[in-house]
């Protein structure tokens, strides 16, 4: 797909603007606002810098632009929705757009997971997915199960429900005297000893699953709620699961009558050449958190998937009247549905769940040519996203990820660093010759990196 990018004359604009007022979301202030990385334009596999030059987006935005920049179907259906109804109320109201939507979402789930309530990101989708799970057990005469278990080194958002699951230290110690009550944290399957430079799924790890049940022994089956992981993590720099370990989860769970959420945020939408990591794996979680690549990113959009189940217990067990209450004032947006519906036509159909499955096979490849260049300790990869690590310079864990991801933005690729992980999930719709540029870019800036 050959980029035509668009015309801006932004570059002065931005120059001229103050950027004292505006306090960013996960982001050195300081040193940014010292030399600011600017992007005034997209478009297909190509972001345009202040300056004028082509930015080969490595990152699908942030894991979201799966059907890549600007594309047409999706920009028209925005603007049409705009003009014929810019917004509707969705308490007490509906509008024909979002249960067209939730049609075509169910048809791409798997099992029961038939039951669709809108947010507007991931975080709000996990503390709605938390709450289902209480709401759920308290409507069936199981009270008790309060508790949650996440895993450390996982990210749920950043909510303080999704904060509490969550296991990234830096994200909670802010706000650790505000967490959760009642939460548990499983390990986390990163072992270097063990599985350094796996391709695909390692081997080593699945046994890790059984903590959970050590935990069940310690806190008792009745009162866990719920157990919520990522299936492969992301923004901790991503971890593959290894071999058996969701099965044995979900075997766990089933057991003792705990629900299993996945937060598919990322790997929702074909990141992992299928439409979710519950079918890639085979293992179907009682609730699923969605968003990002519902939307290509284009509006903001996330979602809960419930098993019919759940849902059917919380809603018919209720007194008449409101059955569960909890809800967002954007939630199913019109402008956000008639963006969704777009994108899941250009998944469909331009084949890009398969493409990513087919072109996986090619970044593996690609990616870990990477052993042996300076600094680099494991390369991970699956379905179409990969990461390699950069042993930390001591005494300052993170600052090799840091100046690598800024090089490569310097040198026209734009990659995550997440710590000393430098992770990679281009758009679905790359070609061969855009792995090769991100990575001969990385090669680059790896052997200038001290």
């Amino acid at each position: 797909m050959t980029d035509t990018l668009p015309q801006t004359d932004a570059l002065a604009t931005e120059r001229a603007l103050s950027l004292d007022a505006h306090w960013m979301p996960f982001t050195a202030n300081r040193a940014f606002k010292q030399a600011p990385r600017m992007l005034v334009g997209a478009k297909d596999m190509h972001y345009v810098a202040d300056d004028g030059r082509r930015i080969l987006d490595g990152t699908a935005g942030l894991w979201c632009v799966n059907a890549g920049h600007g594309r047409e179907p999706i920009v028209k259906a925005i603007a049409r929705q705009a003009a014929e109804m810019d917004y509707a109320p969705p308490f007490q109201m509906g509008h024909p757009h979002a249960f067209h939507l939730a049609e075509r979402l169910v048809e791409l789930l798997p099992g029961d997971l038939d039951r669709v309530f809108y947010t507007n990101s991931g975080s709000e989708a996990v503390d709605t997915a938390l709450k289902m799970a209480l709401a759920y057990h308290r409507a069936r005469g199981e009270p008790s199960r309060v508790r949650f278990v996440g895993r450390l080194r996982g990210y749920h958002g950043v909510g303080f429900g999704g904060m509490s699951v969550g296991g990234i230290e830096a994200n909670r110690k802010p706000f650790a005297g505000q967490m959760l009550a009642g939460v548990d944290h499983l390990p986390h399957t990163h072992d270097l000893a063990q599985n350094a430079f796996s391709r695909g799924q390692p081997a080593w790890g699945g046994h890790l699953a059984e903590e959970l049940e050590r935990i069940v022994a310690r806190q008792g089956a009745e009162t866990i709620a719920a157990v919520i992981v990522e299936p492969v993590a992301g923004s901790t720099g991503v971890l593959i699961p290894p071999v058996g370990y969701l099965e044995r989860l979900r075997a766990i769970c089933d057991q003792h009558g705990i629900l299993l959420i996945f937060d598919e945020v990322i790997t929702g939408f074909g990141r992992l050449g299928a439409p979710f990591a519950a079918t890639r794996f085979a293992v179907t979680p009682d609730l699923m958190t969605v968003a990002k690549g519902i939307t290509n990113g284009a509006v903001p959009m996330g979602a809960v998937f419930a098993r019919r189940g759940i849902h059917d217990t919380v809603v018919h067990s209720a007194d008449p009247g409101i059955e569960f209450f909890h809800g967002y004032t954007y939630s199913g947006h019109p402008l956000a549905c008639a963006a969704a519906l777009a994108t899941l036509d250009v998944y469909r159909d331009e084949g890009l769940f398969e493409r990513a499955a087919e072109m996986g096979a090619y970044l593996e490849t690609a990616m870990h040519e990477l052993r042996g260049e300076p600094h680099v300790i494991d390369v991970r990869t699956l379905g179409f996203v990969a990461a390699f690590e950069l042993a930390p310079r001591e005494g300052a864990v993170g600052a090799r990820g840091v100046e690598t991801f800024v090089a490569c933005f310097r040198e026209g690729a734009l990659v995550r660093a997440t710590g000393d992980n430098i992770a990679l999930s281009p758009p679905l719709i790359a070609e061969r010759a855009h792995v090769d540029e991100l990575v001969d870019v990385i090669r680059r800036v790896l052997r200038r990196i001290a």
